[in-house]
């Protein structure tokens, strides 16, 4: 499986967001209609190798002080396991 390991800027909200949000029980941030901007990104082959990227980025000072995020993304899905054999499923 393939990921994607992004490094994005924190949006920050105002009171007013905050406090709209909560009474009505809506997200404060929703990424599928306004993403954060991105700051870098890579792409790993494995998990093991995407957490280890993302760990390396989490060290950048901007991540450690709260104002910027790493996020680890799956971009495909693992196939079945009979699918790889060249078998197909029922």
């Amino acid at each position: 499986m393939r990921f994607l390991i992004v490094r994005t800027d924190i949006r920050t909200a105002d009171d007013a967001d905050l406090a709209a949000a909560w009474s009505t029980g809506d997200r404060l941030r929703d990424e599928t209609t306004a993403p954060e901007p991105r700051r870098q990104v890579l792409h790993a082959d494995d998990r093991d190798a995407a957490l280890r990227l993302a760990r390396a980025l989490a060290a950048v000072g901007r991540v450690r002080a709260g104002r910027q995020r790493v996020k680890v993304l799956p971009v495909t899905q693992p196939r079945a396991r009979s699918a790889r054999r060249g078998r197909t499923t029922p």
